[in-house]
């Protein structure tokens, strides 16, 4: 396995001890060779197993102690970086087991599911290259919490809004803010999905720019001639279309046989041919328990809409809201492909549950399961990662990620010929190393993350061959 990544992530891991910062490495370098195995199987004895349960259980061991090296790792690589978009956003944790729930397991919902929510904040290149997590949010939820919609208006509207759960869009924006104090030279961009459609969102001020998917049809703060539109959609719906662009609508199935909320419905994949529009607008602010008079926000909108949708279809529409400039065709465009990136934490998501299996590890307390989500958050970042270098930096040397001992065999099988003497391009060896993964080569369609990782576990497994009775031996 190559090793030398694996002490550039742990370079600073501190568990005031070092013989648990040496386990950590281990355990990292074991697990991340087989992801899908259990963590037994990839153990591959009795006393690595005992070591590796040994570390989730150590008190020392905290899912932020475990991420920290590795958000300083990624804080280096956005330094090297011109424009970095760090994007936020929540996914369950689903921990439902048919017998013995997990101690410490919260309700995800009105349903009998339980689990975790997690929340992080991962920087990507503006093409997609994930640099890793750079900030956290995690909590399980109370069984006596009321939800928004058990609440009296009048309740809704007295609650503070530090004790509300989407105060944390706010408190990780706050997280950007500071990484990017870090990185003087390079450009960031914090993006968010529509939950974050808070006015404190948008009236905070940060050095970073950001870039948030409006939800809500707020009331501009200028008097309106009568029949002048006074809200931010008819409004800038009324401008001139200043562009035109094609989004890649991806297939969708309903999740919920009941669920009726239209961005959840099933659809069809297509190409969307969409007008643009934009314009800056002032918005009224809200009322805050405890505030005084808020002040209006000026923020910048772009408008994107489906043309001609499919019959029986809902037009697609981004309304995206921003502090980066929108008065042109170039820089609309701008904030719609940087929004476009907020997709690869969805996909960094699938690694972590498709490719990593976390919610079917078994654990019986919550605290041991964090410390090892963390350590496969590092390894769904490393998996994604290569996929998404060999797309954006294919014509690389290949041993920028493989040690010679993995392409080599990889090499071998796949040609069925000796490795050359020089490494070949990183885009060549990831292709073959997805083809052990079920990989068909086809012109356009560079290989996925799922038959990377799992072309990868096949790989490790001949590099250990190669190591110990092969040509490396």
């Amino acid at each position: 396995m190559n090793e030398q990544w694996i002490l550039k992530e742990t370079k600073s891991a501190d568990f005031k001890d070092e013989r648990i910062n040496a386990r950590f490495r281990d355990t990292l370098s074991v697990l991340a060779e087989h992801p899908t195995a259990s963590i037994p199987c990839a153990s591959g004895g009795h006393a690595e197993m005992t070591a590796a349960y040994r570390l989730f259980d150590n008190p020392k061991v905290t899912i932020e102690r475990i991420l920290q090296p590795h958000a300083e790792a990624s804080i280096r690589r956005m330094a090297e970086q011109k424009t970095v978009v760090l994007v936020q956003d929540t996914t369950e944790i689903n921990l439902t087991r048919p017998v013995q729930q997990v101690c410490g397991a919260g309700p995800l919902g009105k349903d009998k599911r339980l689990g975790l929510f997690l929340h992080p904040l991962h920087a990507f290149t503006p093409n997609g290259t994930p640099l890793g997590t750079v900030g956290l949010k995690h909590w399980t939820r109370d069984w006596e919490r009321k939800t928004q919609n058990d609440k009296t208006s009048h309740e809704r509207a007295s609650e503070p809004f530090e004790s509300k759960e989407s105060y944390r869009w706010l408190d990780t924006l706050r997280r950007a803010d500071e990484i990017s104090e870090q990185c003087p030279n390079t450009k960031v961009i914090c993006i968010c999905d529509s939950e974050a459609d808070i006015y404190e969102m948008m009236s905070e001020k940060t050095s970073v720019n950001w870039i948030i998917r409006g939800c809500q049809n707020r009331v501009l703060n200028e008097k309106t001639h009568e029949g002048t539109p006074n809200h931010i959609r008819e409004s800038v719906l009324a401008q001139n279309i200043i562009s035109e662009t094609v989004i890649d609508v991806r297939s969708r199935s309903l999740k919920i046989g009941c669920d009726e909320r239209g961005r959840r419905q099933p659809r069809k994949p297509r190409k969307a041919a969409c007008d643009v529009r934009s314009a800056c607008v002032s918005i009224r602010p809200p009322r805050r328990p405890g505030e005084s008079s808020l002040s209006p926000v000026e923020v910048n909108v772009v408008i994107v809409r489906e043309r001609l949708p499919p019959a029986g279809e809902e037009p697609i529409e981004w309304m995206l809201l921003t502090d980066l400039p929108v008065e042109t065709e170039s820089q609309s465009l701008n904030v719609i492909q940087l929004y476009a990136t907020r997709w690869m934490i969805e996909v960094y998501f699938k690694v972590l549950k498709s490719g990593c299996l976390v919610e079917k590890r078994r654990f019986e307390n919550i605290k041991r399961f964090q410390a090892c989500l963390a350590v496969y958050m590092i390894i769904a970042w490393r998996t994604l990662y290569i996929c998404r270098l060999a797309r954006g930096a294919p014509n690389i040397n290949c041993e920028a990620v493989f040690e010679p001992d993995e392409w080599k065999p990889v090499w071998q099988i796949i040609r069925n010929s000796p490795p050359p003497t020089e490494p070949p391009s990183l885009g060549e060896i990831t292709g073959m190393v997805a083809q052990l993964g079920g990989y068909i080569k086809r012109k356009n369609s560079p290989p996925g993350p799922q038959t990377i990782w799992i072309g990868m576990q096949r790989a490790y497994d001949f590099a250990i061959c190669w190591r110990s009775f092969g040509p490396g031996g």
